[in-house]
Formats: structure tokens, sequence, C-alpha cells
């Protein structure tokens, strides 16, 4: 994994294709989330296991970047049908299909992972990534992992950096990060409430 590189002045946000603070939220549909914007935000959140710079990192970027396509591959086959990620399950469940509706399960796991493991980070500023995104991975993945995978993941939360080295690579300017950090996660923080909420519906069940 090469890690990104970060323009001078600038932070790893602003190198992002697309961040959750921009993923169109329509209040008006009941939280309808646009399925385009979301999967891009997804995409570039994946560069940050690039940062934490561990090999051990791979899969926990792979299966994200796996359900992601899950997700792309039921939205290009009917457009129409998955503006927004909501309709995009509920459509393609009444086919009796659930390929993209599971993506988005594990995907929403994911996110949930790192979103987590990030804010207490960014909350306990003597406390270690590895102790993080330990706690995270317990309260959000590690639940619904089977004995073959667990290993995996609790190999990269073992492997992650020392936060010293971690934020200095996110940006030059730390109170720049730590601002953009902070919106970013509460922008993140908030979709995945949705999703996670919307989840628990019979309607989005298989």
């Amino acid at each position: 994994m090469s890690e990104p590189v970060v323009p001078q002045g600038a932070t790893l946000f602003s190198t992002f294709k697309r961040s959750f603070v921009d993923v169109p939220i329509d209040a008006e549909r009941d939280n309808a989330i646009s399925t385009t914007e979301f999967l891009d935000a997804a995409e570039s959140l994946t560069s940050m296991f690039d940062v934490l710079g561990s090999v051990a990192f791979s899969p926990v970027k792979s299966d994200m970047l796996g359900n992601v396509k899950k997700i792309r591959e039921r939205q290009l086959a009917a457009p129409a049908e998955s503006e927004y990620l909501q309709d995009l399950v509920r459509n393609e469940l009444k086919t009796k299909s659930h390929k993209a509706t599971e993506g988005l399960l594990w995907l929403v796991r994911g996110l949930d992972f790192t979103c987590i493991a990030l804010s207490q980070n960014l909350a306990k500023n003597e406390e270690e990534l590895s102790a993080s995104f330990r706690n995270a991975y317990s309260a959000t993945l590690k639940p619904h992992h089977g004995m073959f995978v667990k290993p995996v993941f609790s190999a990269a939360m073992s492997a992650c950096p020392y936060r010293k080295d971690f934020y200095p690579k996110l940006g030059a300017d730390q109170d720049a990060v730590t601002t953009e950090l902070r919106t970013y996660l509460a922008a993140l923080e908030k979709i995945v409430g949705i999703l996670k909420g919307f989840q628990e519906r019979k309607e989005a069940k298989w």
C-alpha cells in the first residue's frame, strides 16, 4: 500500500475525491443517502488505511473496497432504482437477491469501526491508535467475524503506528488536521447512524 501524498499546506482530507461531509442526505425522503457520492466517499476513506502504513491493514482495505464494488455493481445494473442507498436495498431485495444489501451491511460495519476508532483517539489525546482501533473492533466488527478472520484484523490493530507518527501524515498543520478530522468524523457518524437505523428495519432484511 503506497501512502497518499498530501500537498504542502493541505490535509489528507483535501485529497479525497469525495468527503462524507459532501454526501447529500435528503431529509424529506426519510434521510435518503445518495448512492454515488456515498460510494465515492467510502472509497476515499480507505486511503486512511494506507496512512496507517502496515500491510496488515490490506485485508481491512480490500474488504471495504470489495463491498463498495458489490453496491456499485447493483447500482449500474439498476440505476433508476438505485439513486439512494435505501432504495437500492429495497429494490434489490424485491428481486430475491441480497448481494449489494449484504455488502452495504458489512461496509457500514467497517465505516462504523473506523469512525469509532478515530473519534476515540481524537478525544483521548494520550491514547495510542492500537488501543483505539482494538476497542472499536471489539464494538463493531469482531462479534460478526469468524475464527479465521479475527486474527487477521487483530494483527492490523497491533500494527497501528504511534500517534506521533500518524497525525503528521494527515497534514503539517495539526490544528487544521484536528478541525477537519473532527468535522469529517461527525459527518461520517451521522451517515452511519442513519444507515444502521435503516438496516434494523424489516424492509432492509433478507
